[in-house]
């Protein structure tokens, strides 16, 4: 066979081969999809310590007259639908004090990817159990009647609280082991022991506490907490009971969305910012699980 019509053949026979081959190829397996819980653009260290995150957001007031269980409050809430819902965070304040000693979180959090309610009490004097069963009111309303329900996943809630808000958010933790999230702020109350805590819990701590002393508050609520399948605590250096209220303290608020993002949206983005544990002037001491499971 003269050269040319070789070459032709052989050219033919690639040309025929490539084409079946092709059509035999396995495609690719698809990309796993991300997590998704995950709301707002990846983190960095400027993020978490912005006082607003990457949403636009708006808020509504729940006239007392309007709830049973707490005593209403101020519920912020991210604009955008787009993303999916969204997980949901009750806020209480301490002894005497109302809504607006722990308003400062709500756009904050809310900004971030939460829908956030900061409650008022019953009354300024309730105890720290029932803050909790007022936090837990709060987040049933949430999910149940309010405005903004549509815009809420019921399965990831969690709650915060200062002071004896604080001792009503470990409180509502125990009672309600589905949370997915608890971070008491400089938390008081009477019971030491919260070994049946099941919720991944944030204690925030203040070096110079005179209120709630770190050494009989949030040190031994710490340590009690044997069945929290995540636990962590911050001590805040030099810091005073009111440090997460009047100083609006952004290494209490950098952390808290820090845990909240990492339990209640299982975004492991934020893990890089809990573990290993973080340090720095702001930070007397800081405890943890980590790494987390």
């Amino acid at each position: 066979m003269p050269v040319p019509t070789l070459r032709r053949t052989f050219s033919l026979f690639t040309a025929a081969f490539a084409a079946t081959a092709a059509a035999l190829t396995i495609p690719a397996a698809p990309a796993l999809a991300a997590n998704p819980y995950e709301r707002g653009p990846a983190p960095t260290n400027a993020s978490i310590e912005a006082a607003r995150g990457s949403f636009a957001i708006a808020q509504v007031t729940v006239a007392r007259s309007s709830v049973s269980g707490f005593g209403g409050g101020t519920i912020y809430y991210p604009t955008d639908t787009s993303a999916g819902t969204f997980g949901a965070v009750a806020i209480s304040p301490g002894f005497t004090a109302s809504q607006s000693s722990v308003a400062w979180l709500g756009p904050r959090l809310a900004s971030q990817g939460f829908v956030v309610i900061t409650i008022d009490t019953l009354s300024t004097l309730d105890q720290p159990d029932s803050r909790g069963t007022q936090l837990l009111a709060a987040l049933d309303y949430l999910t149940g009647s309010s405005s903004v329900r549509t815009r809420i996943d019921a399965s990831r809630l969690g709650v915060m609280g200062h002071s004896m808000g604080g001792g009503g958010s470990l409180s509502a933790a125990r009672t309600r082991p589905a949370l997915q999230a608890a971070v008491p702020l400089t938390p008081w109350h009477g019971t030491k022991s919260w070994s049946t805590v099941r919720v991944p819990t944030l204690i925030v701590g203040a070096e110079s506490d005179t209120v709630a002393p770190v050494s009989s508050h949030s040190e031994p609520f710490y340590t009690s907490m044997t069945a929290a399948p995540e636990k962590a605590y911050l001590e805040l250096n030099n810091a005073s009971h009111s440090a997460p209220t009047s100083g609006q303290s952004v290494t209490a608020a950098k952390y808290s969305l820090s845990w909240l993002k990492r339990w209640i949206d299982d975004d492991t983005r934020y893990d890089q910012f809990l573990c290993p544990a973080p340090s720095g002037s702001a930070i007397q001491e800081y405890r943890a699980t980590c790494p987390h499971a």
